[in-house]
């Protein structure tokens, strides 16, 4: 987060919050991608691409070096995105799921 801003606890919270809500308005995946990329910058938009093939590779218990070798993501982000995978709000397991029940579905 950008430490010149000077919202409060609150005023975050609800600007996360109204970013959640224009998140769930969109109905395709096409709607979504071109949200996103409306909001983020391209390395932004990689770098949680990158996340989530990340995330797709420890599904298949493959080791953090092959992961790398793979992805190209540093071997402290594959650690974090395992972490919160593992430990995290479970934001990551739930796509996890419904992704994988969409694909077999």
């Amino acid at each position: 987060m950008k430490s010149h801003r000077t919202l409060t606890p609150r005023q975050e919270a609800l600007a996360e919050r109204n970013l959640v809500t224009a998140l769930t308005s969109l109905r395709t995946p096409d709607e979504c991608r071109a949200f996103l990329r409306d909001l983020c910058t391209p390395a932004e938009l990689q770098a949680m691409a990158d996340r989530w093939a990340v995330v797709e590779c420890l599904q298949q218990d493959l080791p953090y070096r092959e992961i790398h070798r793979l992805t190209g993501v540093s071997l402290t982000t594959i650690g974090r995105v395992a972490r919160y995978l593992a430990n995290g709000a479970g934001g990551y397991a739930l796509a996890v799921r419904r992704v994988e029940h969409s694909r077999n579905g």
